[in-house]
């Protein structure tokens, strides 16, 4: 199973239903990092080993630049509900875990 972290602009139930699914997650708000910049969150999901799912394009540019030690999921939905979310990113969660696996940095879900 994967490790995730997820950033400030997605919803606190993401992290919940990937635990449910038995990865490991955590959500920003949860571990004081909620209003942390970038490099902290970076850090943080480096110490972790966790793939950083956000839909901040900062984190896209950084990994595109090789800037970044950790694996991004960069979420391109625009504003949508939380169960929209789920619908987007499930069913394509191993098709990420098999692709990030294979050695990219940056998997994109739109």
């Amino acid at each position: 199973m994967a490790k995730f972290l997820i950033d400030a602009q997605l919803p606190l139930a993401l992290a919940y239903k990937l635990v449910k699914l038995g990865h490991e997650a955590a959500h920003v708000n949860d571990i004081g990092l909620g209003a942390a910049g970038d490099d902290d969150i970076a850090s943080e999901a480096q110490n972790r080993k966790a793939l950083l799912i956000t839909k901040d394009e900062d984190f896209f540019i950084r990994a595109n630049l090789g800037l970044l030690p950790v694996p991004v999921i960069w979420i391109r939905l625009g504003n949508t509900t939380n169960r929209a979310l789920w619908a987007s990113l499930e069913p394509v969660l191993l098709e990420i875990l098999s692709a990030i696996e294979a050695g990219e940095t940056i998997v994109e879900v739109v």
